[in-house]
């Protein structure tokens, strides 16, 4: 599993998590052009096998039009700090790790109660 943090997701985010030996990339350390654009995301994902992490909610109205994969994790807790997201992505990690090895769903949404 290798997740793809969507440009809404701040670059700082790769760090924390492969110390936490959780495998991801940021969209801007790609080949893809900056900026690239959701479709553009969606079939990079597609070809790398990768998951895409994003707050955007065209990435939900892709998935529900095209199905998957690419699998895609809706992160629903508007502007949060890098380190916010952070603390939620290794605190929902188990759920992701079972999400990613599921074949018969393509999306997670992951909410916070703040």
């Amino acid at each position: 599993m290798k997740l793809l943090l969507d440009a809404n997701i701040s670059w700082r985010l790769v760090k924390l998590l492969q110390e936490k030996s959780i495998d991801s990339i940021h969209v801007e350390q790609t080949s893809l052009p900056v900026p690239a654009s959701d479709r553009t995301i969606w079939q990079y994902a597609l070809n790398e096998n990768l998951i895409i992490v994003t707050n955007d909610e065209d990435f939900l109205n892709m998935s529900n039009l095209y199905g998957f994969p690419p699998k895609v994790i809706l992160i629903k807790t508007g502007n949060m700090r890098t380190a916010y997201l952070f603390d939620l992505i290794v605190k929902h990690y188990s759920a992701i790790n079972e999400f990613a090895n599921t074949a018969d769903i393509g999306l997670l949404e992951i909410y916070s109660k703040q």
